[in-house]
């Protein structure tokens, strides 16, 4: 079963989103929530997070939404080193620390400040081990940093009972879809 979901993706600049009204925003939350819905209803218990902008601080935005119908769900912010925000502007740092303050869990797992990629690998590694699957914004057309974590998700799936989980361009299209659809309806 199910229980420990990592949720990662791509960056907000990867997007080419530099603010929070962007209308891509919503859609992606809308795939995401659609996604993690069936997961809670299946036993899912935990999201854990790197805290990244793009992807994992808007799942952090859907989770806190989903507590209200779901108060059991629960997530972590892990970071790979300490003060990961130290050089974001304000408002980037403001809405962290909302994130962050909203946690079950928060932690650093190297202890230490950014010093190299290595944290990143370690903190990929140390995800995969303590998770049961991962759920990657990805799509295969727009290369990123999520192609990482993809690549050494399926490494470790190939041995281990692991489920990895992707929301493409197609999935973002048909979330879009949806919600036009009930901007028409009302």
């Amino acid at each position: 079963m199910l229980t420990r979901l990592v949720i990662t993706g791509y960056k907000a600049h990867e997007l080419g989103i530099f603010d929070d009204h962007h209308p891509g925003i919503p859609i992606i939350k809308k795939a995401l929530q659609d996604r993690i819905i069936p997961l809670l209803e299946d036993g899912l218990e935990w999201v854990i997070l790197s805290g990244q902008l793009g992807v994992e601080t808007w799942t952090a935005e859907v989770i806190m939404d989903l507590q209200m119908e779901y108060p059991e769900l629960k997530y972590a912010i892990m970071t790979p080193f300490l003060d990961q925000e130290k050089n974001w502007n304000e408002s980037k740092q403001e809405k962290y620390e909302m994130i962050l303050s909203q946690a079950d869990f928060v932690t650093s797992l190297t202890k230490r400040p950014y010093e190299a990629p290595w944290q990143f690998i370690e903190k990929n590694k140390f995800f995969l081990k303590n998770s049961d699957g991962i759920l990657i914004v990805y799509d295969e057309e727009k290369e990123g940093s999520p192609k990482y974590i993809k690549k050494l998700a399926e490494q470790y799936a190939n041995n281990h009972d692991y489920e990895i989980f992707l929301i493409n361009a197609y999935d973002l299209q048909i979330a879009a879809e949806e919600e036009q659809m009930k901007k028409w309806e009302e």
